[in-house]
């Protein structure tokens, strides 16, 4: 088939009537998986939300299958693949899980997961919410260039990375590495750039998609003005004052479903504090841990999975499931039961069963509860430490032992591997970025006037908003409403 061909097809899978600015995004898609593009070349589409990027993108996957081209979906954390894969009908993948093999131990003790072989051909990869691939490293480079070496050491394989550069970037960055056409040029790409601006999804309608775009459109300007929300002409938008914010929730849980309702917030500690007021005040636990609890992990752990995968021998799990390969900083997962708890060296441990809602997935683990109200994002360097030393003790083992002996003892120990998760009712915006939920409950409250007019605050208050699909309700608002 040829370009126009295939273009025409796309444009024939759409669900709605293409705008101009989308008829010309489909022709230079067509151009990009034909066999006419350049080899090591790199598609990039910055696509504002509302544009109907997902969209196109779900017409040009089911063209492509079509025609008989392999495509393989990605995104950066679990929850998002989980949205990526409802858009287009077809499976996707978080990065880590499809580039990197099975994890080694490093010179530190830790695992360290090496790229894998692409045994694809011929194959495009399409990777959404892009502008969160950081500069995590995996295998001693960066995820970015991770991700290059593994799609371009496959026979004609080319990569498409979808983003927003108007969302927050990776953290500790001031822009998206990925959604930068220099760096990717700088890896020896040559980079097809395409920006969609046009809303088109519920503009007059969705309160949601209206705001975002004002906030978007104020990121352009400088100076930057102090931003404005418009609340009272749009059904799907809410100001909640603090008194009020308990039966709002509880509004929430019962119309939208605990899993389609999220809190979030601005810090690791207002989170914490969330959290703990939502279990004592909603769900009336007293407990630690009980069963029904949300958990969001918030460390890459690679024992629990090996561990379950041996315990198998590597085959499907009772659910009809294989076994999942590792647990992934973001995952979200659900508590089905709670076997026992323990406290050791000052710190408490429970073994539990989990379930992963977007992998439909369960598995056995022991979770370390400190991390659950801890201001970090995991467990301080002082108690990761103080793990490894009981690991190297039960061992039976000193700091003088051979190197390769302590590697072995951390690498079978499990306390010091126990998974690190937090409560997953209230999140930081890093945290829920590259998900959606139905209900979303923005909290505004104490955040300095001094901040309103920065590019940080923008985009953080436009990824927080763009990531309710329903309703949006800001809690104590303290920027200008009407």
């Amino acid at each position: 088939m040829d370009i126009e061909g295939f273009a025409t097809l796309a444009l024939d899978m759409l669900p709605f009537e293409p705008t101009d600015q989308q008829i010309k995004l489909v022709a230079a898609l067509s151009r990009f998986c034909s066999t006419y593009a350049q080899q090591d070349s790199v598609f990039l589409l910055n696509g504002y939300a509302g544009t109907g990027k997902t969209s196109v993108m779900g017409a040009l996957v089911r063209t492509l299958k079509a025609v008989g081209i392999p495509t393989v979906l990605l995104a950066s954390t679990g929850r998002a693949a989980k949205v990526f894969s409802n858009f287009t009908g077809q499976p996707a993948y978080t990065i880590h899980r499809k580039i990197y093999r099975a994890p080694t131990i490093g010179p530190d003790g830790r695992f360290v997961a090496r790229v894998n072989q692409n045994p694809h051909v011929n194959t495009v990869f399409i990777v959404d919410e892009a502008s969160m691939i950081g500069d995590g490293a995996e295998g001693g480079m960066s995820l970015l260039e991770d991700l290059m070496m593994y799609v371009y050491t496959g026979v004609n394989c080319r990569l498409i990375l979808l983003g927003d550069t108007a969302q927050l970037p990776p953290v500790g960055l001031s822009e998206s590495p990925a959604m930068n056409p220099h760096v990717l040029k700088e890896l020896g790409m040559h980079v097809t750039r395409a920006v969609m601006t046009r809303t088109v999804r519920q503009k007059q309608r969705s309160g949601i998609l209206y705001n975002a775009t004002m906030l978007r459109r104020a990121l352009k300007l400088d100076p930057l003005p102090e931003p404005e929300l418009t609340v009272s002409r749009f059904g799907d938008m809410a100001v909640v004052a603090p008194e009020d914010l308990e039966d709002a929730l509880i509004e929430s849980f019962s119309r939208y479903g605990e899993g389609e309702t999220i809190l979030i917030t601005r810090s690791n500690r207002r989170a914490v504090d969330f959290n703990l007021a939502i279990r004592r005040v909603i769900y009336d636990r007293e407990e630690v841990l009980v069963k029904g609890e949300r958990l969001l992990v918030s460390k890459n752990n690679y024992y629990w999975t090996r561990r379950s995968v041996v315990a198998q021998g590597g085959v499907e799990d009772e659910s009809g499931k294989a076994p999942m390969e590792f647990v992934a900083n973001g995952e979200s997962a659900i508590v089905e039961d709670v076997y026992a708890s323990e406290e050791r060296g000052g710190m408490h441990f429970a073994d539990v069963r989990l379930y992963f809602p977007d992998h439909d997935s369960r598995l056995d683990a022991k979770i370390n509860l400190d991390t659950l109200t801890t201001e970090m994002a995991g467990l301080p360097v002082d108690r990761q430490r103080a793990l490894a030393e009981m690991a190297l003790s039960a061992a039976g083992l000193t700091a003088a032992s051979s190197m390769t002996a302590q590697r072995d003892a951390l690498r079978a120990d499990p306390y010091y591997n126990a998974l690190q998760v937090k409560y997953a009712y209230a999140v930081t915006c890093h945290k829920a970025q590259g998900g959606q939920w139905a209900s979303v409950f923005v909290d505004m409250g104490y955040i300095p006037p001094e901040a309103y007019c920065t590019v940080d605050f923008y985009r953080w208050l436009y990824t927080a908003t763009t990531r309710a699909t329903t309703k949006l309700w800001l809690v104590n608002p303290a920027v200008a409403v009407k």
